[in-house]
C-alpha cells in the first residue's frame, strides 16, 4: 500500500502588496529631524485586488493611505501601538466589489474597515428612500468608495513636510458636479497627521454637501476602562437604546457578543480659533488618540459606541462632522445641509495624533480642559428634538 501525505499552503493573499520600485509616488526625503520615506503599489489577490496603497513612514509613525478608497487612512502604526480595527471586513476592499447601490442602502458596510474613511458628499448619513420604495441616498454616501484620478506628492526639504495629493470625483450627468481635493500632510519625525479637503461644486447650479469623517479605533487603545474626553458643550442619545447607558456615555466596556451599537450625538465648545479637540485613552492613560478638527466647517461630532465580541467588530468611532448621520430629508429639514455655489470650494480640515505615554494625555486633557471651560455641560438623557427623528 502507497501512503500518500496532503499538505496545504495558505496564501493570505488580501495581505500581499506588490510595490513600484521606480514609481514616482515612492520618495526619500531627509531632513535634519528624520528620513519621510513613502512606497506606492498595489495588492494583489482576493477582494483587495487592485487598491493602491501609498505607505508614509516618518520615522515617528508608518500610515498606509487607500487612494482607490476616497483617501482613506487604513492604518496607522507608531512605535508601540497600531490605530485601526479589525473589522469582520477584512480588507481592504476593492470598490467594485462593494455593492454600494442595494436596494437595502446598506452595502457600503460590506467595504468598511479603515482608520478613517469619510462619508458624503452629497449625504452622509442613513439611507433614503424615495416615495416609490427606490434608493436614493445609500448608508453614508459615495465618496468612500470612490478611487483618486490622479495623485501627487510634494514635499519640502527645509520644513520637514511631505504631502500626498489625491483628487476625487464625486460626479453623474444632470446631477451634481463635486470635486473634492484631499492633503494628507506629514512631517519628518512627527506622529501627527493633517487631512485638508477641498470641497469645490463644479457645475453650474447650486448645490447642498454633507461630510462626515468616520475615525474607527480598536484594540489595543480600545478596551474595558477606556475613556473618551470631550469640550462638551450639548450632548444628546440618538435612541432610546443609547438612553438607557447615558450615565456612562464616554466609558468603555470589553469585548461583548450581542451588543447593539450605542450613539451619542454633540455639539463641542472650541477655542478663540474655532479648533476643537477629542481624545479617545485607553485604562491606564498611556496611549490613546487625540482628533481636532475645526467647528466652523464641521460644528457636529457622533460617538458611536460598538464594543461587539472581537470576531463582530470591536470598534468606536470619533465622528466630526456637518451634521447628524440621520437620512438626508431630515437633516435638511433642520438645515444641517451645507450650501455651496457654482466654482465655490469649501475647506475641511482636521488631524489626527498618536499619544504615547502619560504626559502626552495629560496634556492633551489640560487642552480639551481649557476649551471646555468652566460652564457645565448641557447633558439630555432622552434623544433631543431636531437631532433625532421623531423625538
Amino acid at each position: 500500500m502507497v501512503k500518500t501525505r496532503t499538505l496545504r499552503v495558505i496564501d493570505d493573499r488580501s495581505q500581499n502588496i506588490v510595490w513600484y520600485d521606480k514609481s514616482p509616488l515612492s520618495v526619500s526625503v531627509e531632513t535634519p529631524e528624520a528620513t519621510i520615506t513613502t512606497k506606492h503599489g498595489r495588492f494583489v489577490g482576493g477582494r483587495a485586488d487592485g487598491v493602491e496603497v501609498v505607505r508614509i513612514d516618518t520615522g515617528a509613525i508608518v500610515m498606509d493611505v487607500l487612494p482607490t478608497r476616497g483617501m482613506a487612512i487604513w492604518k496607522i502604526d507608531s512605535r508601540d501601538t497600531q490605530y485601526g480595527w479589525d473589522s469582520p471586513v477584512d480588507g481592504p476592499v476593492h470598490p467594485s466589489l462593494v455593492p454600494i447601490d442595494d436596494q437595502s442602502g446598506l452595502g457600503w458596510l460590506e467595504g468598511f474597515d479603515e482608520l478613517l474613511t469619510r462619508c458624503g458628499l452629497q449625504s452622509n448619513g442613513a439611507p433614503e428612500h424615495d416615495d416609490s420604495g427606490k434608493l436614493a441616498y445609500p448608508l453614508h454616501g459615495r465618496i468612500g468608495n470612490l478611487p483618486a484620478d490622479g495623485l501627487a506628492i510634494e514635499y519640502d526639504e527645509v520644513a520637514g513636510r511631505l504631502e500626498l495629493i489625491g483628487e476625487i470625483r464625486e460626479s453623474r450627468l444632470f446631477f451634481a458636479n463635486l470635486r473634492m481635493v484631499s492633503r494628507i500632510r506629514v512631517h519628518a519625525g512627527s506622529a501627527k497627521v493633517d487631512i485638508l479637503d477641498d470641497v469645490t461644486n463644479d457645475g453650474s447650479q447650486p448645490t447642498t454637501i454633507q461630510l462626515l469623517y468616520h475615525i474607527n479605533v480598536g484594540q489595543p487603545v480600545l478596551e474595558e476602562g477606556a475613556k473618551v474626553v470631550m469640550p462638551v458643550e450639548e450632548l444628546a442619545p440618538k435612541d432610546k437604546l443609547s438612553a438607557g447607558e447615558i450615565d456612562r456615555w464616554n466609558e468603555y466596556d470589553g469585548p461583548q457578543s450581542g451588543y447593539a451599537e450605542r450613539v451619542y450625538f454633540a455639539k463641542l465648545r472650541s477655542d478663540d480659533l474655532d479648533q476643537t479637540t477629542v481624545m479617545l485613552h485607553n485604562k491606564d492613560a498611556d496611549r490613546g488618540l487625540a482628533v481636532t478638527s475645526s467647528t466652523r466647517t464641521l460644528p457636529r461630532f457622533i460617538i458611536w459606541k460598538n464594543t461587539a465580541d472581537l470576531s463582530d467588530g470591536y470598534v468606536t468611532g470619533l465622528e466630526p462632522a456637518t451634521n447628524y448621520p440621520n437620512n438626508r430629508s431630515f437633516e435638511a429639514q433642520q438645515n444641517r445641509v451645507v450650501p455651496i455655489e457654482p466654482e465655490q470650494t469649501i475647506c475641511f480640515r482636521i488631524s489626527l495624533e498618536p499619544l504615547s505615554g502619560a504626559a502626552a494625555i495629560n496634556e492633551t486633557r489640560d487642552r480639551i480642559e481649557a476649551i471646555a471651560g468652566n460652564d457645565p455641560p448641557k447633558i439630555h438623557s432622552t434623544p433631543r428634538p431636531g437631532w433625532t427623528p421623531g423625538a
